[in-house]
């Protein structure tokens, strides 16, 4: 069975401070919860996000790094850096870093390969604009946004890797896919995942939905059987991600 994830995408929000004091506020609320429970922070975030989290049920994430091991990359930081604070998980491939950062396909690959060599656990996410919606390609190009990324990843890494699908037109709009349009791509990418590696790795993959998910809505959308929890952006700031959690 494959244990369902509960991740919050903070994005550019919370201070270390802030962050730390979110963090033991809502640990007695998620703890015990059958889910996993992460919060992928920013990197400023992160030592303070571990120091809170100690003996909880919570994980904690980075948002972002290079891909190189080091080196004159001003403003960037390495795995080995992440790695250091205690860190396993990274986020990769998100619509904001794609398009607000121009991170192309072959630079996500390049960071899902090496996030996979520095053993850490990373969360690949795909997703379509609106425009492509509406002309009818979304399974086509979620399909090109997977293939390019687990290009040279074998069939153990992927197993490793968490798939997230959030639709661009829904992160932060209030727009939500429906729960047959979200379950329709996840089902998809699971097919991709057999189709480019074998049935057994389809099965264990972790696919997500994000974009928009909030209390009401993640209950319908988490009984899916090809959603197996949700990356969730702003409804993670708040303590009501409780209920997400618990979902």
């Amino acid at each position: 069975m494959r244990r369902r994830l509960a991740a919050g995408n903070w994005k550019m929000n919370m201070t270390p401070t802030q962050g730390a004091a979110f963090i033991k506020e809502i640990a007695p609320l998620v703890a015990g919860a059958e889910a996993e429970v992460l919060f992928c922070v920013p990197a400023i975030d992160i030592p303070a996000a571990v120091e809170a989290a100690k003996g909880t049920n919570i994980e904690i994430g980075a948002e972002n790094f290079y891909y190189e091991a080091k080196g004159a990359y001003t403003g960037e930081i390495s795995l080995d850096m992440i790695k250091d604070t205690g860190v396993e998980y990274v986020l990769m491939g998100h619509s904001e870093r794609r398009q607000i950062f121009g991170e192309c396909d072959e630079m996500i690959n390049k960071k899902l390969l090496a996030a996979l060599a520095a053993q850490m656990k990373p969360i690949l996410c795909c997703g379509e604009s609106l425009e492509i919606r509406e002309a009818g390609d979304t399974l086509t190009w979620i399909e090109g946004q997977i293939r390019s990324a687990f290009t040279g990843v074998t069939a153990d890494e992927v197993k490793k890797t968490v798939i997230a699908y959030e639709p661009i037109w829904a992160i932060g709009t209030g727009k939500t896919a429906t729960t047959g349009q979200a379950q329709e791509v996840c089902g998809m990418i699971r097919e991709l995942v057999a189709k480019l590696y074998d049935a057994g790795t389809a099965e264990a993959v972790r696919i997500l939905y994000g974009g928009s998910v909030n209390p009401e809505n993640a209950a319908e959308l988490f009984a899916q059987p090809d959603i197996d929890g949700g990356l969730v952006g702003g409804a993670s700031l708040k303590l009501t991600f409780e209920k997400i959690v618990k979902a």
